[in-house]
């Protein structure tokens, strides 16, 4: 830790979002969101000009998403620790975040108590993993569960992926996403191709039977 305070930079493009985490850790007299940005590259310059203890990480962002940003960090910035707090459930992003270096991983409706835990478990360097995520980390060690078919796509896959299961139109996806719509229809085919899948109706029953939407 750089100070007796844990310095924070919170990284969600939600205005809204940012102020109601920020709420939750001004309960901690020893936590300090010392910087705030909207998207990975304002992230990435305030990195430049401050040290912080934890980032914590939205994943749906502008441009670079959370997860290609954790990766970013977690090489250039290994005295850092990030926690991905996102409105996803564990089971569509926890473990691929872990695997990529983050010391935990929240859900956005987490109460103030256990958001502020994890941020002093990462700051002391250790990992703040749920009990169900527990679960299921034991359950892919020991082999008991098989591998979900989305988990071998890239960060980028799933996340055109789930839009497509939402029933967004490509060229909105390319819009959202700040890609062309031929990339867009090229994620499409590459995601296709990985599920063993042919059409969006069947990425869509996926998407829902493994909880990727609601």
């Amino acid at each position: 830790m750089s100070s007796d305070r844990i310095r924070v930079l919170l990284v969600d493009d939600h205005a809204i979002a940012r102020n109601g985490v920020r709420l939750m850790l001004g309960t901690a007299a020893d936590i300090d969101v010392a910087g705030e940005a909207a998207d990975a590259q304002q992230a990435l310059v305030l990195l430049r000009q401050e040290a912080f203890d934890v980032a914590l990480l939205d994943i749906t962002m502008p441009g670079m998403n959370g997860l290609d940003l954790l990766r970013h960090l977690h090489n250039d910035y290994p005295g850092m620790a990030v926690l991905i707090l996102s409105t996803y459930a564990e089971e569509i992003y926890a473990v691929r975040a872990l695997k990529q270096g983050a010391a935990g991983y929240l859900t956005k409706d987490a109460p103030t108590a256990v958001l502020v835990d994890a941020v002093r478990r990462a700051a002391g360097g250790r990992k703040y993993v749920s009990p169900s995520l527990v679960e299921k980390l034991a359950s892919l060690v020991s082999g008991d569960a098989a591998a979900a078919g989305h988990e071998a796509l890239s960060n980028r896959e799933l996340e055109v992926f789930k839009l497509i299961a939402l029933g967004e139109p490509l060229v909105q996806i390319g819009e959202k996403l700040h890609l062309s719509p031929n990339t867009v229809t090229t994620y499409r085919a590459r995601i296709l191709d990985k599920m063993g899948m042919s059409s969006n109706a069947e990425l869509t029953r996926y998407a829902l039977e493994h909880r990727i939407i609601q």
